[in-house]
C-alpha cells in the first residue's frame, strides 16, 4: 500500500496502539492494511469474499471479516488482531485452550476460529455447545479438526467463567 491518495493519514487503534498510516488508497481493505502496512499476519487472506473467516479481526470488540471491510471505513475505531488478543507470556484463554486441545492442524483457519470464539465468549461466557457450533459455522476448516476446536472453545468458556476479564 504505497500508492498515495493525497488525503489525511488514516488513524485507528490497532491492538491498543494508535496508528497513523499515510497514503492508504480508498480501495484498500482492512486486511491488506493490517498485513502489508502494519506487518500483522494473524489475519489470513482466504477467500477474499468474507465467507471463510480466515481474516477475522475484532472491530470495537465485534468479530468482523477484514477482507471485505474498507480500511477507511474503520477510521478511528479499535481493531484487535490475533497478535493483540494475548501474548506468548499471557495468552488469552481461547488461545491457551486451542493449544491445550491441540485444535490446529494446518493452522490456516486458526486465526478466524480463535477470533470468532473470543468474540462469542466475551458476549456469552455461558455459550452452549449448540451456540458455539452456530457461531463457528461460518469459519471454514478443511483439515477436519472440528472436534478439537469445539473442545478448545468449551475449555476456554469454562476458564473465562472462572477467571473473568481476560
Amino acid at each position: 500500500m504505497t500508492a498515495s491518495c493525497g488525503a489525511e493519514p488514516l488513524r485507528l487503534l490497532v491492538n491498543g496502539r494508535a496508528q497513523s498510516i499515510a497514503g492508504v488508497p480508498r480501495e484498500a481493505t482492512l486486511l491488506h492494511l493490517l498485513r502489508n502496512d502494519l506487518g500483522l499476519n494473524g489475519p489470513k487472506y482466504g477467500c477474499g469474499l468474507g465467507q471463510c473467516g480466515a481474516c477475522t479481526v475484532h472491530v470495537d470488540g465485534v468479530a468482523a471479516r477484514s477482507c471485505v471491510i474498507p480500511a477507511h471505513g474503520v477510521a478511528g475505531r479499535a481493531i484487535t488482531t490475533l497478535e493483540g488478543l494475548g501474548s506468548r507470556g499471557e495468552w488469552h484463554p481461547v488461545q491457551a485452550a486451542f493449544e491445550e486441545a491441540q485444535a490446529a492442524q494446518c493452522g490456516y483457519c486458526l486465526n478466524g476460529m480463535v477470533m470468532q470464539a473470543a468474540a462469542l465468549l466475551a458476549r456469552d461466557p455461558q455459550a452452549s455447545e449448540a451456540r458455539i457450533r452456530s457461531e463457528l459455522s461460518g469459519n471454514l476448516c478443511r483439515c477436519g479438526t472440528h472436534i478439537e476446536i469445539l473442545d478448545a472453545v468449551q475449555r476456554a468458556a469454562v476458564r473465562m467463567r472462572e477467571e473473568p476479564n481476560p
